[in-house]
Parts: structure tokens; C-alpha cells; sequence
């Protein structure tokens, strides 16, 4: 079968894999469907993800098709559609016995540690399967997976209806983060730097958005927030400088969520910690929580249609790369189709 490796930074290419083939473990075997573009998919690719180990499969945004069960799966039947889990972990160190197998100690994530999605077949336990909403296309299901993380961010923002919530960034990141957190009730400004996404994300339920080129980030957020900062701040743009520009619009008692893994040194100070007694916390991955992606789509309460805005084959996964580093305004969500 084909796959598409990143063998070192900047270096794609097509190889291809021996198909695998199902165990008692690795119970399940899907045909992928789609796969998205994910930041750290593009981190990986520019040897900027400090997490990575070359030489790899990536693509950790995957969905397909059940084609073979074995013997001991239960749930799941050949022809289900599902989208797969991309987080393994070991169950039993202090972290799994916390419920936060999401950073566990001997953490493996499909596609940064271990093989992921670009490829053509992937066997895996039936645990791992999500079977997906009806309504959902293969395309439109990989967003599911970005949602999963902008759950778990909210989730560690302890995000509720009295907050007054800044996203910096609004890309695919930014814009599930924002979808999930309207369902919490909380108020929130948007900001990037390109207008187009800044009115689509007022058109998803933003109440005040900042174009980060032309305002002044810290002062509009304290005219948004009558004088107070935010209470809570989530970093989906993860530049070198956007924690401290986040702890800055964060008012006391805030919580300024961390969702990158770049390893350039940013200049903050304690006092700016301390004196607001500010909650840094990061959040990785997704702690188990397709199911809540999956239930809030069957209950109406999240529409992910719509979302993807370029389609590459997956055997031309180096031109969609390229397409996604000419940073084109258009670009929001890219996905590789495995038709």
C-alpha cells in the first residue's frame, strides 16, 4: 500500500508499506477516507515540533471505512464508518490513574510517535473507532478531531457562561475553539490578523473580533471588557510571543490556556503571573472525547458541514503542503481524499 513519510524536515515522499494485517490487539482494519492538515502535521513537516520522530507517517486527522473484524471485536461491523482516535497511552502510570491519559507518561500519538493516517489501511484496536454521525460526509467528518481538542481546551478553561473569552488566532484551530465555546455562553473576542476570517468569525457568534494589524490588541480588549481583561484567554495562534501577549489582555484571577509546541524562548515575567494570580495551563490533545464531538453532532448542537475549504488527493500530499505554506488567505481546513 501507499504511504506518504516525512523522512526529515522537508523531506516527503510516497513509499510504500506492507498492509497490515489484524491481531488481538490491532482488532480492526480501516480504509482511510480523508485525512486532514493539522498544525502540527505542518510542524512535523518544518521540523518545528519538538515532539516528532523521523522518519514518519503523519496525519493524525483520520476517518475511513471498517473493512475486516476480527474475532474478538464486539461493537463494530464491516462497512461502519469511524473516525480513529490518535491518542495510545499506557493506563497505568500517575497521569492514566489521574483520567489524564492524554499526557501520559509513555504518551503515543498516531502520526507524531507512532505511524499515522496518510496511508491507505491502518489496523487498530476497536477501542480506538468512533462510528461517525450519518449526516457527515468522510471530508467534513475529520473535523470531528479538531473539535475534540477545542473540548478539551474549554474544558481546561473551566469556560462558563460569566467568562469573557479572547481566542487569538482563528484559522481551523481557532475556529473549532470558537464553535465549542458558544455552547458554554461565555462572551468572546476574536483575534487575528486577516479580515476574512475575522467577519466568518463573527458570522460563527463572535461578539467583538481585533484585527491584530491595524488595533491595538491589549486596548481593544480592555474597552471589550470594560477596563477588566479577559477571565479567560486561549492561545490557537501559538507564535513565539502570544503567551505574553495573552497573560497581558488577562484580567485577575484569569486562565490563559497553552496549546503549542514551540520551543523558541518567549520573554514573561512572574510578576505578571503572580500579581493577577493568573492560571497558566496546558492543554494537549484530547482526553477521550470523540464521544462528546459525536454526541453534540447527533443533538443538533454543532454543524461541522461546510468547514473544508481546499481537497488535495492524498498522493499529492507534498503539492497541498506547499499550497498551505503560501499561506493563501483562503486556505482554512485542507484535506487529503483517498478515493
Amino acid at each position: 500500500m501507499k504511504a506518504i513519510q516525512v523522512k526529515e524536515p522537508y523531506q516527503m515522499a510516497v513509499i510504500d508499506m506492507e498492509k497490515p494485517v489484524i491481531d488481538s490487539k490491532n482488532n480492526v482494519l480501516v480504509k482511510i477516507r480523508a485525512a486532514g492538515i493539522c498544525g502540527s502535521d505542518v510542524g512535523i513537516y518544518h521540523g518545528t515540533n519538538a515532539a516528532a520522530i523521523y522518519p514518519r507517517v503523519i496525519g493524525h486527522e483520520m476517518v475511513g471505512e471498517v473493512v475486516e473484524v476480527g474475532e474478538n471485536v464486539s461493537e463494530l461491523k464491516v462497512g461502519n464508518r469511524v473516525i480513529i482516535d490518535q491518542v495510545t497511552n499506557c493506563g497505568h502510570c500517575y497521569a492514566c490513574r489521574k483520567g489524564r491519559g492524554n499526557v501520559c507518561a509513555d504518551l503515543k500519538v498516531r502520526g507524531v510517535h507512532i505511524d499515522g493516517g496518510y496511508r491507505e489501511y491502518m489496523a487498530v484496536p476497536e477501542r480506538d473507532c468512533y462510528i461517525l454521525p450519518d449526516s457527515l460526509a468522510y471530508e467534513d467528518a475529520v473535523m470531528i478531531e479538531p473539535t475534540t481538542i477545542a473540548i478539551q481546551c474549554c474544558s481546561r478553561a473551566k469556560l462558563c457562561s460569566e467568562d469573557i473569552l479572547v481566542i487569538l488566532g482563528c484559522g481551523a484551530l481557532g475556529s473549532s475553539i470558537l464553535r465549542i465555546a458558544k455552547l458554554s455562553g461565555a462572551r468572546i473576542i476574536v483575534a487575528d490578523i486577516i479580515d476574512d476570517k475575522l467577519w466568518e468569525a463573527l458570522a460563527a457568534g463572535a461578539d467583538y473580533t481585533i484585527n491584530l494589524e491595524n488595533e491595538n490588541f491589549e486596548a481593544k480588549v480592555k474597552e471589550y471588557t470594560k477596563g477588566y481583561g479577559a477571565t479567560v484567554s486561549i492561545d490557537a495562534a501559538c507564535t513565539k510571543d502570544s503567551l505574553s501577549e495573552l497573560m497581558a489582555v488577562t484580567g485577575n484571577a484569569g486562565r490563559v490556556i497553552t496549546m503549542g509546541f514551540s520551543v523558541s524562548p518567549t520573554e514573561i515575567n512572574q510578576f505578571s503571573i503572580t500579581s493577577k494570580e493568573l492560571d497558566i495551563r496546558g492543554s494537549r490533545l484530547q482526553n477521550k472525547k470523540f464521544g462528546e464531538a459525536i454526541r453534540l453532532i447527533e443533538e443538533g448542537k454543532l454543524d461541522l458541514r461546510g468547514s473544508i475549504s481546499h481537497r488535495f488527493p492524498f498522493m499529492e500530499a507534498q503539492k497541498a503542503f506547499d499550497f498551505n505554506d503560501s499561506k493563501d488567505p483562503s486556505i482554512r481546513k485542507i484535506v487529503l481524499t483517498f478515493d
